[in-house]
Formats: C-alpha cells, structure tokens, sequence
C-alpha cells in the first residue's frame, strides 16, 4: 500500500467477469496504486483501458505478484490452484472466483451481507462463492437470523453467461438459425467437455456442470454445500436443481423455505427482506411487479418478488429471486470483499 492508495492485480482481465471487476473497480473508485492486469499467455499483450490509461495485459506467473496488495482471481480453477498460493506466499491476499478453494476448511468462503465476519479468519485466500449461491445466500440470510430455518428448496434459471462468452456467442447463433429455419449447431453446452451437447435457443437444459455418482450436478452440489458453509449451518437441508436458459444475464430462481417459526405472514417475510443490505424488494401482484433477469441486468443488488406463503405448510414460504451473475455472482461481490478487507484492516494474515 501507498499513500495513493493499493497495487491491486486481476487475473484473468480478458475475460467477461474480469472485465466487470474492471469497470466495477473504476465505478467504485476503488484506491488503487499501481493496477496489474494478467492473464494466460495466449491472451497476453491485449491492451485495456482503465480510467482512460492503457494497460498490457502481462501473463501470469508467480513473480507478477510481488507488490501485490490483492489479487483478484477469475481465471479458471486450474489458474487459481497453481498462483492463488504463490500470490498468497507473496503477501497478496486473493479473492478467487474459481471453485479451487471454496470447501477447503482453512479458506473462508463470503458473501459480505452474510458472513463478513469469517474475513478474519483468512490466511491469504478468500473463495468467493458460485454465483447462483451468492444471491440465493444474500436474500435468505435476514429470514435465518430472525426466525431460523431449517430446509431449501431452490430451481434455478441460469444465464448463458455463467458459462463465458463462448455460451453467449453461441446462444446468438442458434438463435440465428432457428428462425432461418436451420438445424442449431451445438458444441458449447451443457458442458463444453461433456460427452453430447444441446441447442440452448428457444430451450431449457436441465444440467449445469457435469454430473456425479449422486445423480446431482457439480452445480447443484456446489449450490448445497457452499450454503451451508456460508451460514454455518450443517443441519440446513438443502436440494437443488439448476437449469440453463436461453438468457443473456442475470441467474433467476425459485426457492422454498421452511422457516423456525409458525404463524408468519407475507407482510413480516416481506418487511424484513426490504430492510436488508443488499436487497430490493420487487412485489405488487396487484401492479405485476417482480424481478426479472431484464430488469436484473446491469445491477449490483440482488432483487426479491414473488413472496407467498405456502398453502400447506404454515412455516413454509416461496420466494423468486434475481441478480446479475456477472456482478453481484461474481465481480461485485469480489470487489465488496476487498473494500471490506481494507476497512476491517485485515489485508496482513
């Protein structure tokens, strides 16, 4: 750290989260030092602009952290493995977008409006958690510390853009074609490596990540098990199902959740939703207001609609909720980590 503020790197700048970290950085007018932007070799030597400067984007090795205060951290878990330590061993303190570390016990895994506190408890690597998690976590939260709860049930309804540009660029296509009446081609999703792959235009996948020996997704398994360790709650019973859509942005979801107490009205789950940081609540059946993916895009906060109480169970409540992956899911969430980090002084292990 300088007067002038902290050397601050990006790994991973080319990319799609990268580039919002960047312009979210900038938004926030983050105090930023000395600014390094790495990445592979192979996108190495692209220029990018930064608050009307040019940088070259460096590839990342071991030794492009020295000096670094924080490094940022979205360029795939394989990335992460190998320079997140030798960030780390340097002095950095890395926010990782990648699912590298998010169960490893020693890292904690945040989401700000949930878990600030376990910051403290970092030894140079924070995780930051998968991004149809974070909104779903963020907007439960209030309802845990004020009445319990005690089971999840949580649909998806998952941007193209949560699998990186190649998705979106494909979805595009696809679109394309179908309306010229073409056969769709396909090679991206539902996963890029997996065995067969499906239109997404004018569709809905019913896998996100690959599947395991449980019959759940890699997806769905990250979903539960990232929630419990957010809100330390191993007892929480949770199930998932993720689903992709022919969206560009913003992760939409349909979550039940039985609550610790009885006798709780729509008014009382609304109020204490409205009141919480980070959270707009979007509900009028009456005007046919909710949140949509639209609506969502391009937005930091994690948007809430829909609230019914469930016709058959008196603690038991439906929610629909909405943010933009890209940001709150991913690079807002990065950024509100490392403000954090500066405000609690906690940027030494």
């Amino acid at each position: 750290m300088t007067q002038q503020g902290y050397h601050i790197a990006v790994v991973g700048a080319t990319g799609a989260v990268g580039q919002k970290m960047l312009e979210t950085l900038a938004e926030r007018n983050f105090p930023i030092s000395e600014l390094s932007l790495l990445s592979s070799s192979r996108s190495a030597g692209q220029q990018i602009d930064f608050k009307g400067k040019s940088y070259t984007v460096k590839e990342a090795k071991p030794e492009s952290f020295e000096g670094v205060d924080i490094a940022l951290f979205s360029a795939g878990g394989s990335v992460s493995k190998a320079l997140a330590p030798e960030a780390a061993k340097r002095g950095a303190v890395v926010v990782d977008n990648t699912s590298a570390f998010r169960m490893d016990p020693e890292v904690p895994l945040v989401v700000p409006e949930v878990n600030e506190e376990d910051l403290k408890l970092h030894k140079g690597i924070i995780a930051n958690p998968n991004c149809s998690t974070i909104q779903m976590v963020a907007a439960l939260e209030p309802l845990k510390e004020a009445y319990g709860l005690s089971r999840i049930i949580v649909s998806t309804y998952q941007a193209v853009s949560g699998a990186g540009a190649v998705a979106i660029d494909e979805l595009k296509d696809q679109a394309q074609q179908f309306l010229n009446g073409e056969d769709m081609d396909a090679s991206v999703l539902p996963v890029k490596g997996d065995k067969r792959h499906f239109p997404v235009a004018f569709n809905a996948l019913p896998q996100i990540d690959v599947f395991q020996d449980n019959g759940y997704t890699y997806e769905e398994m990250k979903m539960i098990n990232e929630t419990k360790k957010i809100m330390h709650a191993e007892d929480l019973h949770v199930s998932a199902t993720c689903v992709r859509l022919p969206v560009f942005t913003s992760h939409a979801e349909s979550v039940y959740v039985e609550l610790g107490q009885s006798g709780l009205t729509v008014k009382e789950i609304q109020e204490k939703l409205a009141a919480a940081e980070g959270i707009i609540l979007e509900d009028d059946p009456s005007t046919q207001t909710y949140p949509t993916p639209l609506s969502a895009a391009g937005k930091k906060e994690v948007f809430v609609g829909r609230v019914r109480k469930d016709p058959d169970h008196d603690n038991g409540f439906h929610l629909w909720i909405v943010s933009d992956n890209l940001l709150k899911g991913a690079a807002w969430n990065s950024v509100q980590i490392a403000e954090r980090l500066i405000q609690h002084n906690l940027l030494t292990v």
